[in-house]
């Protein structure tokens, strides 16, 4: 029974990665290599940078290593900024989180009753640190478990709160049993039609399932089995890449990585092996999605090497295994070369979080406060207000609704 739970999670596995090829495809044809013929704005003619947060699913570490960035980075901003109580969706435009990565997504993103982040990224922290063991571990009947204690917490966390209820522009991944294909919940998709705003509660459990989830749209028109974001896009950085640059209605001077800036967290790689003893079903699929992550960290990185914007994209990722992120933090940073493969840098994690990523975040923050109304917005994002009257005005192509048009009713 456990081999046959095996070979189905690596056939979506491998299902998924049709869509990964299919993400690099468009990265490759239409932005990594020249101009769009269709009217895009020409790469790098864009007022400002787009910025993009990418957080990977559980890794090696839980999500710890992710959210121990992201309290360290909200802290420097903090400081740098001389605004103590500046959160991270200030300084980021689109967030995409996968497994444990989609609910920091949605604790740092999701509005709360005054108006604010559900969480600080410190709270964020505490969170993963109290609970990110029951989300990625399996109980011993297998690798598919009930989600109830799970469900629970996360209700109680994000309470009635839906897509809608997001800060910016937030993509969410997991794995549609029912159509065999990735999903992606989108906030954009969301603010167009309720048949794609789903509770942040179930949104968070869809991408965190081990075993099928039922969830469905706040109208009860859409419906799926889903199971996690880890089997359907570990790495979610490149679908949030060209989710920016299909979306002309929300980023409209968008026309290349020149003018994006992304930094994407991992979560650590899990150890390579344990003494020759066969590795579970959950430790093979944690092995696959590490290096589908691998992947994507490698594709986009050259992505933006070949267009001379290497210094936009910061990866952060950490090897072995770490209970609280701060090892993996003093790491030295790994790089991909463009057709040279992955060299150790001089800097380590966490001087390459605060000394590469706050300045560029900073900098792009400063310019949207003292230029504001001299350049043109870098992003128009919708509101709920508004979202039925821009919906009809102009039709909106973003990931989810394009490169899964043929698999989702979204």
């Amino acid at each position: 029974m456990a081999a046959v739970s095996t070979i189905s999670m690596l056939d979506s596995t491998m299902e998924s990665d049709h869509l990964t090829n299919h993400i690099f495809s468009i990265l490759e044809n239409k932005f990594l290599f020249g101009r769009c013929s269709d009217g895009t704005p020409t790469a790098g003619s864009a007022p400002g940078k787009v910025r993009i947060l990418s957080i990977d699913a559980a890794g090696s570490t839980d999500g710890v290593l992710a959210a121990r960035s992201l309290a360290r980075l909200e802290a420097a901003l903090r400081a740098e900024s001389g605004n103590p109580g500046a959160r991270i969706a200030d300084f980021f435009d689109v967030v995409a989180g996968s497994g444990v990565g989609g609910v920091l997504a949605g604790l740092l993103f999701t509005r709360g009753k005054d108006g604010s982040p559900l969480f600080t990224a410190g709270e964020a922290l505490c969170f993963v640190l109290e609970n990110g063991g029951r989300f990625s571990r399996p109980e011993k009947s297998g690798v598919f478990r009930r989600r109830s204690r799970t469900s629970k917490l996360l209700k109680k966390v994000f309470g009635e709160t839906t897509l809608k209820d997001t800060l910016k522009s937030v993509l969410v991944p997991c794995f549609d049993l029912t159509t065999g294909a990735p999903f992606v919940f989108s906030r954009a998709d969301a603010l167009e039609m309720d048949a794609c705003d789903f509770p942040m509660a179930d949104v968070c459990g869809a991408t965190l399932a081990n075993r099928p989830f039922e969830i469905k749209s706040v109208d009860g028109r859409t419906r799926t089995s889903a199971v996690g974001g880890g089997v359907a896009m570990s790495n979610p950085a490149a679908a949030a890449i060209t989710h920016v640059l299909n979306n002309k209605q929300e980023f409209p001077f968008s026309g290349g990585v020149e003018d994006l800036l992304v930094v994407s967290l991992g979560n650590g790689e899990p150890d390579s092996g344990d003494g020759g003893l066969t590795p579970s079903s959950a430790s093979l699929v944690k092995i696959v999605g590490c290096g589908a992550a691998d992947m994507v960290d490698q594709a986009v990185s050259m992505a933006f090497s070949s267009r001379g914007s290497r210094s936009s994209y910061v990866r952060i990722q950490g090897r072995g295994k770490d209970d609280d992120g701060e090892e993996m933090l003093k790491q030295r940073n790994v790089e991909s070369v463009l057709f040279q493969g992955k060299k150790l840098a001089a800097a380590s994690n966490l001087q390459t979080l605060l000394h590469s990523a706050a300045p560029q975040l900073l900098k792009e923050h400063r310019r949207r406060t003292t230029c504001g109304g001299i350049l043109p917005p870098v992003v128009l994002l919708k509101q709920p207000p508004q979202a039925a009257a821009a919906a009809a005005s102009s039709p909106r192509t973003s990931s989810s609704s394009t490169i899964l048009s043929s698999n989702s009713s979204c």
